[in-house]
């Protein structure tokens, strides 16, 4: 699963989702099932990230129909349940802030010295996918699929297919990919325009605020359109080792920006005031809604081997490098190792992820960035997901064999992530403007 940071993320984990399903993070070899029979895989996931943020509970069930010939029709549902607290991407402060609601409807106050977090994050989502694959001839297979996902702000359908070609007696095969995707998003608010300032209630009727809220405001709703290209071959290199090697090319266009996400301005002029929050006319201190390209192009190499020793233990590694044109580059490794004990396994695993922050990526914006409200910037994030970063996870999984179709698995992992970045000017630098996020999870898993 890839976990969900944000809510903003349960969209852009489609894209996440799409790849799998065209095969680029899939297991190398498949087991076959029975023809006439159902495979069925079913798990509940819990996720805790520390400090009050983001929790989430994800219930999945994956149903595999097994005909003759490898043909086979796989269903799966995946329902999320988020709660608790995101960082707006404001920057913290010597003195308390209060902050208007995306919604326009109530406020929230963060403590002076306190990294702002929106604590009114939760929602739920429910996708479906559905999946046919087959054999065409001797040395050719498919699969097409259609995918869905929805929550009350966000919507995302998609058609996806793959096609396969089979050398060297089935030891290679050759893969090739599309996926599709249309997804509309319509947050409670609206849409901000870009720069625009967050409308505060203090020092105003609420006629006044509702007035400056409207003008934050471009309409209700935006779309964008995701296209996922995968080339890769997978060979078989003896009975023990099986390789695999993908390209994957991912093209998004439309609204990409985050509408929930913010910018606090610094007053960067010589004086007492250096690096404080600044102050607009009405006596408030002055917060931007961010901008981001309406296009991103991301290239990833991937590479994964698996290797069984003589005593049954596999081994399974992999690499994926990334970059894009938002100036992003990252890395990632991943390693398994399964001990075999009998009916039953332990796997440690091992995530390292290093990534470069994007060319827009500030942690604020100074006074004379903002330039009294016509900005001398025309692209600006403060989220952190978009912000140099390294992150470290460690797991292990048990898993026990009740029978030859039956199998329980229990998953725990734990997950450290540290930001870094431009440390502040003058009061700002006293500030953790990167703070640390540590996660845990468990999945309880059924295979039968």
């Amino acid at each position: 699963m890839q976990l969900i940071n944000d809510k903003r993320e349960i969209g852009l984990a489609l894209t996440a989702a799409t790849l799998t399903l065209l095969g680029v993070n899939a297991p190398l070899a498949e087991a076959k099932g029975k023809a006439g029979e159902w495979d069925i895989d079913t798990a509940v996931l819990f996720y805790s990230e520390t400090d009050g943020r983001v929790s989430a509970v994800e219930p999945v069930a994956e149903f595999t129909r097994n005909y003759d010939d490898d043909r086979k029709l796989t269903l799966k549902a995946v329902a999320d349940a988020l709660t608790g607290a995101s960082p707006s991407g404001a920057t913290p402060s010597d003195q308390a802030q209060t902050f208007t609601r995306p919604s326009g409807k109530g406020d929230y106050t963060v403590s002076a010295n306190e990294n702002p977090l929106d604590n009114s994050f939760h929602d739920t989502r429910g996708a479906l996918s559905a999946t046919w694959s087959s054999p065409l001839g001797d040395d050719y297979a498919y699969s097409v699929g259609a995918y869905g996902s929805g929550e009350y702000d966000y919507m995302s359908l998609g058609l996806n297919g793959t096609i396969s070609r089979y050398l060297n007696n089935k030891n290679t095969t050759l893969n090739a990919g599309l996926s599709v995707s249309a997804d509309s998003i319509s947050p409670e608010g609206g849409i901000p325009v870009a720069f625009s300032r967050m409308a505060l209630r203090a020092n105003k009727t609420e006629e006044a605020f509702q007035t400056e809220f409207d003008a934050s405001r471009q309409g209700s709703s935006d779309n964008k359109t995701l296209i996922d290209v995968l080339l890769g071959v997978t060979q078989v290199v003896n009975r023990s080792t099986i390789m695999q090697f993908n390209y994957s090319l991912s093209m998004a266009d439309g609204y990409m920006t985050d509408p929930f996400k913010i910018l606090s301005v610094i007053d960067d002029t010589p004086g007492a005031g250096l690096g404080t929050n600044a102050i607009g006319a009405d006596g408030n201190a002055i917060y931007v809604y961010e901008n981001r390209p309406d296009s991103r192009m991301k290239h990833a190499l991937y590479w994964q081997t698996r290797h069984m020793l003589d005593n049954g233990d596999v081994i399974d590694g992999s690499y994926r490098f990334m970059i894009d044109d938002w100036g992003i580059s990252s890395h990632t490794v991943d390693v398994h190792y399964r001990y075999m004990m009998g009916k039953s396994y332990l796997e440690p695993h091992a995530r390292v992820y290093l990534q470069s922050e994007a060319d827009f990526y500030t942690r604020y914006l100074t006074t004379t960035e903002y330039n009294g409200g016509t900005p001398t910037v025309t692209e600006a994030t403060a989220d952190y997901r978009l912000g140099e970063m390294l992150s470290g996870t460690l797991g292990l999984k048990w898993g026990y064999h009740l029978t030859e179709d039956h199998e329980v698995s229990v998953r725990g992992e734990y997950m450290k992530q540290t930001s870094t970045g431009d440390e502040g000017i003058g009061a700002l630098a006293t500030q953790g403007l990167y703070p640390d996020t540590d996660a845990f999870w468990l999945q309880l898993g059924y295979t039968f």
